[in-house]
């Protein structure tokens, strides 16, 4: 990327509203601040509840959510909002297991990140997040894909006609495979190409698919869209053309 598309694309970032929920004063305050330091507009709470109605009232470009609150943990919280809203959501947790991620990445989470976490690596995690939905698809035409259409600039998707609830990350992950049909991508592939990490925990790829095939497949136990090629990775299956009528 030049110096001038990045300028570019930060410049989009700006005044884009995050939502941080956090019950620890200190790890609240320092995550505000350096969000704050990149340009956003940062709006912090201590509770799941006063965030679900935040969502509701002032919706944000973005969440970053504790998974241990008061009232509500952050599980909740996050599937409460995937209810109505497919904002992006960056789940922060002090439980390090590969199962808690997992409960997290199913209930809806985009994103997560490990307590104690670099506040940098979370502002960059925002920033990547964010640049993908403002600004990576904006001039690409539509495509289609057999009863599906996939609008990049309006970031919107539809099957058959019927809009799909997507999240930020599902829209990505879809958008990578229909500019790439019947081309093979193992999960390490994968976690550059979508979520641009260089490692990381590859049960986020896994539980992603599995998420997306639950809104694009006839019968998600036996896809016949995002195959899995055993041992490789996973494909998607079919003929894939623009159409700038869509």
């Amino acid at each position: 990327m030049s110096t001038l598309q990045e300028e570019t694309h930060n410049h989009a970032l700006l005044d884009r509203r995050v939502l941080v929920v956090e019950d620890d004063p200190t790890v609240s305050e320092v995550a505000a601040t350096y969000l704050r330091a990149a340009g956003f507009i940062v709006d912090a709470v201590a509770d799941g509840f006063t965030a679900l109605q935040r969502v509701m009232q002032t919706p944000p470009d973005l969440v970053v959510l504790d998974r241990m609150l008061p009232g509500i943990d952050g599980v909740e919280v996050c599937r409460r909002i995937r209810a109505n809203s497919a904002v992006p959501v960056i789940l922060l947790t002090a439980l390090g297991t590969e199962e808690d991620r997992i409960l997290g990445l199913q209930a809806g989470a985009d994103d997560y990140l490990t307590k104690p976490f670099s506040p940098r690596e979370l502002v960059l995690r925002v920033q990547s997040i964010l640049r993908r939905s403002i600004v990576e698809f904006a001039v690409e035409s539509p495509v289609v894909f057999g009863a599906f259409t996939l609008d990049p600039s309006a970031r919107t998707a539809a099957r058959a006609g019927e809009a799909l609830a997507l999240t930020a990350r599902e829209f990505d992950l879809l958008a990578f495979f229909l500019k790439r049909p019947n081309q093979v991508f193992g999960r390490e592939e994968l976690l550059r190409a979508v979520w641009g990490w260089t490692h990381g925990d590859l049960s986020t790829v896994t539980v992603h698919v599995r998420r997306l095939r639950e809104k694009i497949e006839v019968d998600p136990t036996h896809p016949l869209v995002l195959a899995t090629v055993w041992g490789v990775g996973y494909r998607l299956e079919g003929a894939v053309r623009t159409n700038a009528a869509v």
